[in-house]
């Protein structure tokens, strides 16, 4: 519950207590996320890293319109991997050299809609290079993109590996010095460099590593070939604790690895990059909180169930993603009995009709009826926009920005 208020029992967020909210989500389960939280994260960062690193949101971990427009005001740029994507963050930026284009798979349709608006495509192939070469030829403009670089190296402890491997993301970093070879800069404008290392890391020596690995690997690519100012964006890989058993990530450490990394380049190396991290999870997962509520409370061979009103369909990922990442269980509360202090031991499941519908094993809560709320915490990213909605047909669950 960290960052949240709590009163008179009820917990609160932007300064409103649950039942004022559940009011406005129309009593029905609801994800509601606060603007405070997310603007204290993006500030700590400005104030952490150094002055001369750029911040990007990836709009896929939480495309929520108005959470969108909300970031695009204070971080340097937006990462799109979808024409709805792409038109929310126009929308929130205005700027289309903030917006870069991003996915292994990308139609003529949605390359061509991304170079007609203006944003920078992250190229992951050599087909996909030649197709928007030809698609700049015939709307008579070049292309602005980066290169993908699946790198050569893989970094422990991250929730996703995204390199050291055969991958359909990005161009596998021994190809790319003869790739860079046979850019046409009258046909391609090339920025720079996308490399995605790895997510969900809370290991900040981990992701120090990462950094330097993925800094030194850009700047040992031939120089005849590479622009002679490089954007470099990089997934900044930084995670947030799901369960009792994970630590907060030491951003403070994170900084400070970085800062010493750029102070050990030589005066032109620091001079021709321009480091943006990418970054979802890390920005918005801490500040949001899906609510549903108890349908029943139910006793099955001495086990007791609460039933509730919520489910997988909405949030995949408190569930375990279909059994596959369920470590632990994400921190659950009940939202109006904040303050009680007696426990009992219960499973916290859906509504669905599957056994994996579960949010929650024997877990300690205080003594919840029907009626009472159920809070899970840590559901700011990957939560809605990343679940089955369509499983069974119930309805969608709302969105709050407080």
């Amino acid at each position: 519950m960290r960052g949240f208020e709590t009163r008179r029992g009820w917990l609160c967020i932007g300064g409103m207590e649950l039942w004022r909210l559940a009011e406005l989500a129309g009593n029905q389960p609801f994800f509601a996320y606060d603007r405070g939280m997310i603007a204290g994260r993006v500030n700590t960062l400005r104030r952490l890293l150094p002055p001369s690193i750029r911040l990007s949101y990836s709009v896929k971990a939480n495309p929520m319109p108005a959470l969108v427009q909300r970031l695009g005001n204070i971080v340097d740029g937006l990462d799109v991997s979808s024409v709805e994507e792409l038109r929310q963050a126009l929308s929130a930026v205005g700027d289309p050299s903030r917006v870069q284009f991003s996915g292994p798979g990308k139609s003529w349709e949605e390359l061509r809609g991304a170079m007609a608006a203006g944003a920078t495509i992250s190229i992951e192939s050599c087909s996909q290079l030649r197709r928007a070469a030809e698609i700049g030829r015939a709307l008579r403009q070049k292309p602005q993109v980066v290169l993908r670089v699946n790198p050569d190296f893989s970094v422990g402890r991250s929730g996703m590996r995204m390199g050291g491997g055969a991958a359909q993301f990005g161009i596998d970093a021994e190809e790319v010095p003869g790739i860079l070879a046979q850019v046409d800069p009258d046909r391609v404008d090339l920025r720079g460099f996308h490399v995605f290392w790895g997510s969900q890391n809370l290991d900040a020596e981990l992701i120090v590593g990462a950094y330097r690995d993925c800094i030194r690997m850009i700047l040992d690519l031939p120089a005849r070939a590479a622009p002679s100012t490089i954007d470099v964006h990089i997934g900044s890989g930084l995670g947030i604790p799901y369960t009792d058993r994970q630590r907060e990530l030491d951003i403070e450490r994170v900084a400070r690895g970085l800062m010493a990394i750029l102070q050990d380049l030589l005066p032109g190396e620091r001079s021709r990059l321009q480091i943006t991290l990418e970054s979802g999870r890390y920005l918005v997962g801490h500040a949001g909180i899906y609510v549903c509520r108890v349908l029943e409370r139910k006793v099955s061979r001495g086990k007791t169930f609460l039933i509730t009103d919520g489910g997988m369909h909405h949030h995949l990922a408190a569930s375990g993603n279909f059994g596959r990442a369920q470590l632990g269980n994400y921190p659950i509360a009940i939202g109006n009995k904040i303050d009680d202090d007696e426990r009992e031991e219960v499973a916290v499941v859906g509504r669905l009709c599957t056994p994996l519908d579960r949010f929650a094993e024997r877990i300690a809560l205080p003594r919840a009826e029907a009626g009472d709320f159920v809070v899970i915490f840590q559901s700011g990213a990957y939560a809605r926009s990343a679940s089955p909605a369509g499983f069974i047909s119930h309805p969608q669950p709302r969105e709050l920005l407080i």
